[in-house]
């Protein structure tokens, strides 16, 4: 049976709920691992065909684009807001936090590019370039690092963030996407 390498639409949030909007990302980051996890069974069984090169597109550009923007949404505007709201020895859990999240930022950007290479040589027809491992860590790491984030990081900016500092992180997600009004 061919799964197909459709991606559904995830919820919509905007930049005017900037926490909703990143959690709707980390939904969009989980749509995009099924595809991969799809993507290799499909390469399996029909190849690098135009359907699986699709999916390869697809994933690139999210991963290139969206998952970078993102990374930098919480690295610039959510964290130092977070320590803006907190004060004393609370500040220490909060800069723990942030240093294992960008740690993991980093090691993520690094499995994309070794996984973004094995799409590109897919793309050139090398269907052997696209190793279960690679894809399956690459997985695996991008879903711990979710739910960490939807645990512990997402939780704390909750509690944490007035409305003043939500719309100024909201504000500066949009002009990192070159989105200059609201819908």
């Amino acid at each position: 049976m061919n799964i197909p390498l459709q991606g559904s639409a995830a919820h919509g949030a905007g930049f005017e709920v900037p926490l909703e909007m990143l959690q709707a990302c980390h939904g969009r980051v989980q749509q995009q691992c099924e595809l991969l996890q799809r993507l290799l069974g499909h390469v399996r069984e029909h190849g690098a065909d135009a359907q699986a090169l699709d999916a390869v597109q697809r994933i690139r550009r999210y991963f290139d684009t969206a998952a970078r923007d993102h990374h930098a949404d919480e690295e610039q505007d959510l964290f130092p807001a977070l320590l803006e709201a907190m004060a004393g020895s609370d500040a220490v859990c909060i800069r723990n936090m942030m240093r294992r999240v960008q740690a993991e930022h980093r090691e993520l950007e690094t499995r994309w590019l070794a996984l973004r290479e094995a799409l590109q040589a897919l793309q050139a027809g090398d269907v052997a370039a696209l190793r279960e491992a690679l894809v399956q860590d690459f997985i695996a790491a991008y879903t711990a690092h979710i739910d960490y984030e939807q645990a512990e990081v997402l939780p704390m900016a909750e509690r944490l963030l007035d409305d003043e500092q939500l719309q100024r992180i909201g504000r500066a997600m949009r002009e990192r996407r070159g989105v200059t009004e609201l819908p």
